[in-house]
């Protein structure tokens, strides 16, 4: 969340993770939830509320009331009753022993909840596991226009992949029910409209290489490229016609698309400008078929020329892929709006 440019409060429950086990000595279910609107209503903004398991319970039953004065949404995860084997248990790593939750879960859940849905009016967003998926259907039914997501997840030892997708579908719950700035849209059918439209069309970066007819290797950094075909293996660049090497790309047998890591940054900076040496400061060997290929790539591409279609400002160069390479545990680089950028889940 973080990463994404959210700010994040973390908060333990009384006796549980970092908290020091309360002086007066509750763990009831009222306990918790006075704790949670207590924070709530000291902070300067209304936040988005996201609990798990037993804690989603408190935050629901704490957003009951005043909830469009304590948070502007609240996201759900495996509720109890719909939770993922593991998710719940009866003590922790404080020693705290949790048997109000386990009480609560057991008896209280339906007593405290069935009149709860359609009284918070909030953005609420229920993800759970598609085994409990008729289960989480009547509850959120109850909340009106509650999103309700069902996983496929449900393996709790695949935490990695698991906290990927939770991330992702929180993420797009609040882009688009509490996005970081409103939408403010912008059109025109001007060439700066375009480019900064298409700009919108996060992509990789490559560098594209061939040797010239004196020998000497050659390349500009491109982000226009896709595959085309697998049978045939074929793929595509986009090169202006403007660029200083499009003449060798025009007419070279082969040529190479470096697909480029996280790092290669000041790589791409410096085969798309016009004036540095740029193979002089980047490591490069001559692939199978002589086009450079550049060490330390995320992939890489040994092409033969297939075809060439002249496309206004630019051409597009069609390869036959003869040899690919990959290194997967690497992250790209990658282009939005003008700028680089880095995966947020790595």
């Amino acid at each position: 969340m973080a990463q994404a440019g959210r700010y994040v409060i973390n908060l333990d429950l009384r006796g549980h993770g970092g908290s020091e086990r309360p002086g007066d000595a509750r763990y009831d279910l009222q306990a918790y939830v006075e704790d949670v609107r207590a924070v709530l209503a000291q902070l300067g903004t209304r936040p988005v509320v996201i609990a798990t398991a037993d804690a989603g319970s408190i935050a629901a039953v704490a957003l009951e009331q005043d909830a469009v004065t304590l948070a502007a949404g609240l996201v759900l995860m495996d509720m109890p009753g719909m939770a993922n084997p593991g998710t719940s248990s009866t003590s922790d790593d404080s020693g705290c022993d949790n048997r109000a939750l386990d009480q609560f879960q057991a008896a209280a859940w339906a007593e405290q909840m069935k009149d709860l849905p359609g009284k918070i009016g909030i953005p609420v967003q229920i993800i759970v596991s598609s085994a409990f998926a008729q289960e989480a259907q009547r509850f959120a039914a109850g909340f009106g226009d509650a999103e309700l997501v069902e996983t496929e997840e449900t393996d709790q030892t695949q935490s990695r992949g698991r906290a990927e997708l939770l991330n992702g579908l929180i993420l797009d719950f609040l882009e688009r029910r509490q996005p970081l700035s409103p939408p403010e849209y912008r059109t025109g059918s001007d060439a700066r409209t375009l480019r900064d439209a298409l700009g919108c069309f996060a992509t990789g970066v490559t560098i594209v290489t061939a040797i010239d007819g004196d020998g000497q290797p050659v390349g500009l950094t491109a982000n226009s490229f896709t595959s085309v075909s697998l049978d045939p293996p074929l793929l595509l660049v986009c090169i202006a016609n403007t660029s200083g090497s499009a003449a060798t790309m025009r007419t070279a047998s082969h040529f190479a698309v470096n697909v480029l890591q996280i790092g290669q940054q000041p790589t791409s900076n410096r085969f798309a400008g016009k004036k540095e040496d740029r193979f002089a400061s980047t490591p490069w060997s001559p692939g199978e078929t002589g086009a450079p290929v550049l060490t330390g790539s995320l992939s890489s591409f040994e092409c033969a020329h297939e075809a060439l279609h002249e496309a206004g400002d630019h051409f597009i160069l069609i390869g036959r892929v003869l040899k690919a390479s990959f290194e997967p545990r690497r992250d790209p680089l990658l282009y939005f709006r003008g700028k680089y950028r880095r995966l947020h889940f790595a």
